[in-house]
């Protein structure tokens, strides 16, 4: 996750996100190796933050995309013509693409276009001061959450999009498993932190085997069963 930032400036370079869940599953799992993950904070951003008292900040941003509408207008098909209207109307009145419906149509059409708006956009009165406070905030705004695998004593976190299938869940973890799926075995880190292993979680029945379409859900642990 690369963060951009507007009206205030954070030294750029990766940090370290403390994520409770994990940590508390490295102690109780003493897993070989852990993998963290890691916020990026540069100026080639997947989501940004603002503060309120940069305004003048934050309108740069809508007069940026206004900027891509004005030049590219004249020179689209009147399918893009359309949408370029449409994203003009919200982007006046200063409402980010990214919080804007559009139809799967239209979403495939907004990749020819550069729009700094269309990604998450969190604006805040003021910063958080802790900084993994302000990560846990721009995941929430950009829509993602986190689930959790421990396969051969090395336990990692994995970014998804909320509403994400762990057929999908299983893609990000490897092309291989989503092409071979089979089943996956899911329990979510509160069950699993309530009793003392796995096999006791199996044996009271709170890990469930699913298929493709099951949803993740955050804080879920996930073992895919694939064929090669």
């Amino acid at each position: 996750m690369r963060i951009g930032c507007l009206g205030f400036e954070l030294p750029q370079g990766k940090v370290k996100y403390k994520d409770s869940r994990l940590l508390k599953l490295e102690e109780k799992t003493s897993p070989k190796k852990t993998h963290h993950f890691f916020a990026e904070f540069t100026q080639d951003i997947e989501s940004a933050v603002a503060v309120v008292s940069s305004k003048e900040k934050s309108i740069d941003l809508f007069i940026s995309d206004l900027e891509i509408v004005e030049k590219r207008l004249t020179k689209v098909d009147s399918r893009k013509e359309a949408l370029l209207n449409k994203c003009n109307q919200f982007l006046e009145k200063e409402t980010p693409l990214s919080e804007v419906e559009f139809s799967p149509e239209e979403l495939i059409l907004l990749k020819d276009f550069p729009f700094l708006t269309l990604k998450p956009l969190l604006i805040l009165e003021k910063l958080p001061s802790d900084i993994n406070q302000l990560i846990s905030q721009v995941l929430e705004k950009a829509n993602l959450i986190f689930f959790y695998t421990l396969v051969k004593s090395e336990l990692k976190s994995w970014l998804i999009k909320r509403g994400s299938s762990v057929g999908e869940a299983a893609g990000k973890i490897h092309s291989d498993l989503a092409k071979g799926f089979i089943k996956a075995e899911v329990i979510n880190f509160q069950d699993f932190i309530n009793v003392h292993n796995f096999s006791e979680a199996r044996s009271k029945g709170l890990v469930k085997v699913v298929g493709r379409d099951y949803l993740v859900q955050d804080g879920d642990i996930i073992e895919i069963k694939f064929s090669v």
